[in-house]
């Protein structure tokens, strides 16, 4: 499994984001494999910004994304929904030239919020926002880490060991999901 690329992304562009370090256990969990951290540090959305190839930055985060066997999200709770990062991310993702890049990637989402509930609604939207993009979303086990300020330690690893356990059950989701993909596209 090591020449698998998998590429995770943030919903909280904060430094020392619990988001970004609940992404990072997730790779982590998933290993071996070549992990990269797609920018979502992009420009609002404007069709005026998608003349020739689109900005840059989405460019980027796109070929990132096509490079990819499998996506992993994880998203902050902002005011019940996900964040704009997300959101704007998503759409860009849809209407740049060469193709929406998310289409039958496999994706396990998580979530991690100060609340404590972890996200629960976050995710709910997150799965909302993918529909359009025909993504394989894995649907269990949810993985939702409340009280996020003090849910990792110095070195940003889960403390709370039914939370590793869960999140390691989601990227074994993640990987069965790979290889059903594999077979059903392997030739006959």
């Amino acid at each position: 499994m090591s020449d698998i690329h998998l590429v995770g992304l943030s919903g909280s562009l904060r430094k020392n984001s619990s988001n970004t370090l609940l992404m990072n256990e997730a790779a982590r969990l998933f290993a071996p494999a070549r992990f990269t951290q797609g920018d979502m540090n992009l420009p609002l959305l404007n069709e005026d910004l998608n003349e020739g190839d689109g900005p840059e930055a989405a460019q980027r985060l796109a070929e990132v994304i096509r490079s990819a066997d499998a996506v992993i999200i994880s998203t902050p709770e902002y005011n019940k929904m996900i964040p704009g990062v997300v959101k704007n991310a998503l759409d860009w993702l849809s209407i740049l030239k060469g193709g929406n890049p998310m289409v039958d990637k496999p994706v396990a989402i998580m979530s991690a919020a100060a609340g404590r509930a972890g996200g629960e609604r976050s995710q709910y939207t997150l799965r909302h926002a993918l529909v359009p993009h025909r993504t394989r979303v894995v649907l269990a086990p949810e993985v939702m880490i409340p009280g996020a300020n003090n849910a990792f330690d110095e070195e940003g690893r889960l403390k709370d060991p039914k939370s590793v356990e869960f999140l390691g059950r989601l990227m074994d989701a993640l990987k069965a999901e790979m290889a059903l993909m594999a077979r059903e596209t392997a030739p006959a």
